[in-house]
């Protein structure tokens, strides 16, 4: 069942789609920032759709997730070529609402404006280097739900650890088929992997 056509919410479906943690969502339920109901007989919360866009609305999170339903991928890369391989290929997969930054600077801005489901991420960026972009993405809770797949021609392990360390979910080392980045995305993101024509 998609997003888009359900009506009452769990928290951890909430906070799915808000892009926050499941505790951020039961303080709000708790505190009464975010409207909703308690299940008869149990202590299971549920929010209204209703009740849950106006949350969103109130607290600047976009609602397009509720609205389209489709994954948000931003594609962070210095080669303008790769960006226009990768987006095509994940537009053509048609479940994906794409954003592309093309240095590190602008990847903080939209990770920040955009909350992406998914970044996939250059390392090797002009300005400041991938790691330090896992890093402020995961400094910030309120991007807990972001998914980070380093993409890079560097092959050193220990620097694949470091990524990892700084919190990227993922590392595919260049060059890579796109087919196989996008399999990867569907499998982080919990999405069923395209079929194969």
């Amino acid at each position: 069942m998609s997003v888009s056509s359900k009506t009452v919410f769990t928290t951890g479906e909430a906070a799915k789609i808000c892009k926050v943690s499941q505790q951020t969502i039961i303080r709000c339920f708790d505190n009464g920032t975010l409207k909703g109901f308690r299940v008869p007989g149990s202590r299971f919360r549920r929010i209204p759709r209703d009740q849950l866009f106006n949350f969103m609305k109130d607290n600047g999170i976009p609602t397009d997730a509720l609205e389209s339903g489709k994954k948000k991928l931003l594609i962070v890369d210095d080669d303008a070529e790769l960006i226009e391989l990768m987006s095509e290929a994940f537009d053509r997969d048609g479940r994906f609402d794409i954003r592309t930054a093309n240095n590190g600077f602008d990847a903080g801005m939209k990770v920040k404006e955009f909350r992406p489901d998914l970044v996939i991420l250059d390392v090797m960026l002009p300005d400041i280097n991938g790691k330090e972009v896992c890093q402020r993405v995961r400094s910030d809770e309120s991007l807990d739900m972001v998914k980070i797949i380093c993409i890079s021609g560097m092959i050193e392990q220990d620097k694949v650890a470091d990524l990892k360390e700084a919190g990227a979910n993922d590392f595919i080392q260049k060059p890579f088929q796109v087919d196989r980045l996008i399999e990867r995305s569907c499998d982080l993101l919990e999405i069923d992997r395209p079929v194969a024509t």
